[in-house]
């Protein structure tokens, strides 16, 4: 009598668990919901190739009906899907990226699909999300990368727990050098640490990755 008991105990927390589980596998994100990032990953048209994957860091908190659910400090993987170098004798370097998946720091992670909607200093030509780069002449908006140093001490703190600041350093020196890469109508080149703001475009039921949903 006293088996069957523990056996009916261990049956209903088993069922509870199971419950709670479900109940953060998936995450229901509204159209229009803005995921603000910072890009680790630096891109470029000469170095990278469609499919390339990146990554980046939630300056932003994301609230669903006031609960906040993906903190500062998230992480967000995502791909390379068009990319198309400057022409030869005119033309602008173009770049498109999507974001795959979100990830709390607890390492919940949830495929998503979002789009790019702005980036600091960049021409953002179409819904697609497409950042071009300058033209031959270098006149035009382009994807600024002179982050500075300050911008990029902040990136090193964030990628390094806050032991990161040469690291950044190093990242705005070398944004420095892309940016005058970029005035002479070079590739197209998306340093580290650039701001970047994605959004849903429409209804979304994030799965969480090895949910086996």
């Amino acid at each position: 009598m006293r088996s069957s008991k523990l056996i009916l105990i261990a049956a209903a927390a088993l069922v509870c668990s199971t419950l709670s589980f479900s109940a953060d596998d998936t995450i229901r994100l509204p159209a229009g919901s803005e995921i603000q990032v910072q890009l680790i990953t630096t891109l470029s048209s000469k170095t990278n190739e469609a499919g390339d994957m990146w990554s980046a860091k939630v300056v932003e908190p994301i609230f669903l009906k006031g609960k906040e659910v993906f903190p500062e400090g998230s992480f967000v993987d995502g791909h390379i899907t068009y990319l198309k170098g400057p022409g030869h004798a005119k033309g602008r370097g173009e770049m498109r990226l999507v974001v795959d998946s979100i990830a709390n720091p607890e390492g919940a992670k949830y495929n998503i699909v979002a789009s790019l909607k702005d980036a600091e200093g960049a021409d953002v030509k179409d819904q697609e999300g497409t950042l071009q780069g300058p033209g031959k002449d270098g006149k035009g908006t382009a994807v600024e990368s002179g982050v500075g140093a300050a911008a990029g001490a902040t990136v090193g703190a964030i990628a390094h727990g806050g032991t990161g600041a040469l690291y950044g350093a190093g990242i705005g020196a070398a944004a420095g050098l892309i940016h005058g890469a970029l005035k002479k109508g070079k590739d197209i080149i998306v340093p580290a640490g650039l701001g970047m703001t994605f959004v849903i475009s429409r209804d979304t039921t994030a799965k969480r990755a090895g949910s086996g949903q």
